[in-house]
């Protein structure tokens, strides 16, 4: 790599040589900020040096100034984007003209004396890629900026950047407005994925560390620094590679390439190059550049090149951490932590272990994400699709996570804490009614016999069982173990998962799906076509049955967990009657084979199937005499029902499971079993909400299978329901033409003294 243009070099390091030692003079905050643009002003040779400093109303204050009208300073004021330096600001990019006056963003301000001034120049001064203020030079004669004092300036910036937010800068009366860290309350709403409150203090997932030191005395051991590290993010790239390459082909490869051309990139490199020659340390080079990644991240509206920006990112902050040779300890979280991510998966949360957050918050995901279904196995609570979160959110911030009204209170007043903490603390007062019940049966106040049941697919999940008082297992996702590793799980993990969980319900059912995938949830090991419509196409048990050897080595275990006792096996989105033989056809002969080599066959095999196809309902009487049980699973059956996408925020809560449709589909369900037979349960999603259950209860469905959390409020709703009183009340509303029956179930349960 050449070395970079004298000039760029030469002035750069003059720059901050001068600045280094502006800094440590013991001089007032005006003085210095009038003694900064005057050295830039003098080492650039500009007419005009102006530093716009961001306000708490998000104006752009002038702060300091040499060459315009010193009047002007703490006076003139331009909007959020106005002018030109609204422009540097909100694009997060330089702004470089030779005629000023005559762009579209120019905005006039007479009281600065800028008349003369033809040529500008504004860079944003950015502190974790939220924009501090911007930095300005002008001059009377018609100039473009070459690309060395561009650099220049940027380079000046970022070391103001980490001056100004220092906070001692601004310690001055005068400077009352500017905000160099957000402090005003705000809110923000989301989505909640689950359901809980919590108060405590926002930690970055996977944080990174403030350069130590700005600036160096020695740019050659700097630059060093930067090459070394570079060609370690080269070889780890690699070693990812070689990793994962055998093992999943396809797009992961393709995104794994695609980081690794970004980390090689030659124009990235020697821009950082450049500013550790100019004098800059190596890590405040990196920061300078995920400064502007972040910056432009925020700002840009094409899901492409939002994706391409993260990606950067990510390098960016794999870089600084192997300059740091920081690791990150997980366990080390301060105890009322928040955990605040752009996005999170599966892997990740569970990287933190139970207990090590209050809270998630994220930018994106979805409330059936395996983030989120993690976090409610880890305690929860969860928002996710808060907009433009990491903007308003610093580490440190206080917040409030109201994960039943979707929203999140940042840095709130006093009154708000008072309010919220009375909230928590009714909730801890109910938690401590549900433990005095948890062992209590689950029967209406007229006799009904209510189950109750745990829904699990992590170990984690089976420590719950005993402590919620369910009644057994009712849906036990087998795919979280294929989700959460980087390869086929082996036989004997996936019959150590199965026998622990039948080992832990001590007796009580455990109702195995196998293994649901496609859609939302893509194995990165298990290469497969693009689709268009995953929702719609090859999932689950149309995988499965396409996939004999995946499917019979995952029955197979289930048998041998089995080992002589009873098995309940069910098998997901099944749409007819031959999809749900042919699965169980299979699982017969896993038990057969077992027999033939002389290992214990199961006691009793149950086997069942979810509900999820609505076409499947008229399939139930087929399964007289071949299916012992059917279980609802109301996400996806909602999202066929409707035709609507559960992960597309513009319909996924257009229509309501409390609407008389769906609730007169699943009725049709439940009399069609039951006139078959066969038991049917609810082990969506809705059976944990409090409201919903009173409805299913009215319609007579008697087994509900929900997270840890929902057992304790759905039983003492169930202990305070009149189950024959509700569905006398509910059942005409089957006819309704509401398009949700929510409101009027709200005032029927307050009329019942159903406790919601």
């Amino acid at each position: 790599m050449g070395p970079p243009p004298a000039s760029f070099t030469a002035s750069a390091r003059l720059l901050l040589r001068k600045l280094r030692g502006l800094m440590a003079e013991d001089i007032g905050a005006q003085e210095r900020l009038d003694r900064i643009v005057a050295m830039i002003a003098s080492t650039m040779v500009a007419d005009v040096c102006s530093i716009y400093l961001r306000t708490g109303a998000e104006e752009m204050e002038l702060s300091a100034t040499e060459g315009l009208d010193r009047s002007a300073v703490h006076t003139t004021r331009l909007r959020k984007g106005e002018g030109l330096v609204g422009l540097a600001s909100t694009s997060a990019k330089p702004v470089n003209l030779s005629d000023a006056r005559h762009h579209p963003a120019f905005s006039y301000r007479p009281e600065t004396g800028e008349d003369p001034y033809q040529s500008f120049l504004g860079v944003p001064i950015l502190r974790g890629g939220r924009p501090l203020g911007v930095l300005v030079v002008q001059n009377r004669a018609q100039r473009h900026y070459a690309e060395d004092e561009v650099e220049a300036l940027q380079t000046t910036a970022t070391v103001l950047a980490e001056v100004v937010s220092a906070g001692n800068l601004l310690a001055e009366a005068r400077f009352g407005d500017i905000e160099t860290r957000l402090s005003r309350p705000e809110q923000l709403d989301g989505r909640v994925f689950v359901e809980g409150l919590a108060i405590g203090r926002v930690v970055m997932h996977a944080p990174i560390a403030p350069p130590q030191a700005l600036f160096s005395d020695d740019p050659v051991r700097e630059e060093q620094r930067l090459v070394d590290a570079l060609a370690a993010l080269s070889a780890d790239f690699d070693a990812i590679l070689t990793d994962v390459g055998p093992r999943a082909p396809g797009i992961v490869r393709d995104v794994m390439e695609t980081q690794k051309l970004l980390a090689e990139d030659t124009s990235w490199a020697r821009r950082l190059i450049e500013a550790a020659r100019a004098g800059l340390a190596a890590e405040a080079a990196v920061e300078r550049v995920r400064n502007e990644h972040r910056a432009r991240l925020q700002n840009a509206r094409d899901p492409y090149l939002r994706d391409r920006l993260q990606d950067l990112e990510s390098i960016d902050n794999r870089l600084l951490r192997i300059l740091s040779g920081a690791v990150i300890d997980r366990n080390s979280l301060p105890e009322d932590a928040i955990l605040v991510a752009r996005d999170l998966s599966a892997a990740e949360l569970l990287d933190y272990g139970q207990g090590a957050f209050l809270a998630v918050l994220t930018e994106e995901g979805g409330p059936t994400s395996h983030a989120a279904i993690v976090a409610r196995a880890l305690g929860g609570p969860f928002i996710g699709r808060l907009p433009d979160l990491l903007r308003h959110v610093e580490p440190g911030d206080l917040v409030l996570v109201d994960a039943e009204q979707g929203r999140v209170h940042m840095r709130p007043n006093i009154e708000i804490v008072a309010s919220f903490r009375e909230r928590v603390a009714m909730k801890q007062a109910a938690r401590a009614e549900f433990a005095l019940i948890r062992n209590e049966p689950a029967v209406t106040l007229d006799g009904r016999r209510i189950h109750l049941m745990l829904n699990a697919g992590l170990s984690m999940d089976l420590d719950q069982l005993a402590d919620s008082g369910a009644e057994g297992i009712g849906l036990f996702r087998t795919e979280f173990q294929f989700l959460i590793a980087d390869s086929l799980p082996r036989l004997s993990d996936q019959i150590a998962l199965y026998s622990q969980a039948i080992d832990k319900a001590e007796g009580k059912p455990v109702q195995f799906r196998t293994l649901d995938l496609g859609g939302d949830k893509v194995l990165p090991y298990l290469h497969g076509e693009r689709e268009e419509n995953p929702a719609l196409g090859w999932r689950a048990i149309r995988i499965t049955l396409d996939r004999p050897g995946l499917f019979r080595r995952q029955l197979r275990a289930l048998v041998a967990a089995a080992a002589g006792r009873e098995l309940s096996v069910m098998f997901p989105l099944v749409a007819n009657f031959a999809e749900f033989d042919a699965a169980r056809a299979l699982l017969e002969k896993e038990a057969d084979w077992a027999e033939r080599m002389g290992k214990p066959r199961p006691s009793a095999l149950r086997v069942g199937a979810m509900v999820e196809a609505p076409a499947f309902l008229w399939q139930i009487p087929a399964l007289k005499d071949r299916a012992q049980f059917l279980s609802v699973g109301t996400n996806d059956l909602m999202q066929y029902l409707f035709a609507a996408d559960r992960a597309n925020p513009r319909v996924a809560d257009r229509y309501d499971i409390l609407s008389p449709g769906a609730l007169s589909f699943l009725r049709a369900t439940r009399l069609a079993a039951e006139s078959a037979g066969i038991t049917i349960s609810i082990c969506g999603e809705a059976a944990g909400h409090p409201l919903e259950a009173m409805a299913f209860i009215a319609l007579g469905f008697s087994n509900l299978s929900m997270p840890a959390s929902s057992i304790g409020p759905v039983k003492r709703l169930t202990r305070s329901l009149d189950a024959g009183c509700a569905a006398g009340a509910i059942l005409p509303l089957l006819s309704s033409p509401e398009a949700s029956l929510r409101p009027i179930l709200l005032n029927l349960a307050k009329e019942f003294g159903a406790m919601i």
